[in-house]
């Protein structure tokens, strides 16, 4: 499918517009002189640790336990991403790791 001049200027300015409509609402919602809701204060407290799960659990999905590795690459990934965060307190550090370390499991060790 071929786009027109037209079609595709019309695609680009209403992504520019919704990335910048998503960036600016938060602060006319709730500028910094008021207090935002308890409620967005609550969630921006849980969702964190929420969405942490969610990833977790998505990861972990196609896991198959009943044959090798038996989850293997995906158990020692995960308490490495866990042991690095509780030392060196980097979420960086810990995904960069964790995922490093996954990928020579999974490429290398567990063929």
């Amino acid at each position: 499918m071929t786009l027109t001049p037209l079609q595709t200027l019309g695609i680009i300015l209403a992504v520019a517009a919704g990335t910048q409509l998503t960036r600016w609402l938060p602060f006319w919602l709730f500028p910094e002189k008021k207090r935002p809701p308890a409620v967005v204060i609550y969630l921006g407290k849980v969702l964190p640790s929420a969405m942490m799960g969610l990833l977790v659990v998505y990861c972990l999905r196609s896991v198959s336990w009943l044959s090798v590795p038996h989850g293997a690459p995906e158990l020692i990934a995960i308490a490495a991403v866990a042991g690095l965060h509780l030392w060196k307190r980097n979420v960086l550090l810990s995904i960069a790791g964790g995922t490093v370390l996954y990928m020579v499991l999974v490429q290398a060790v567990f063929v």
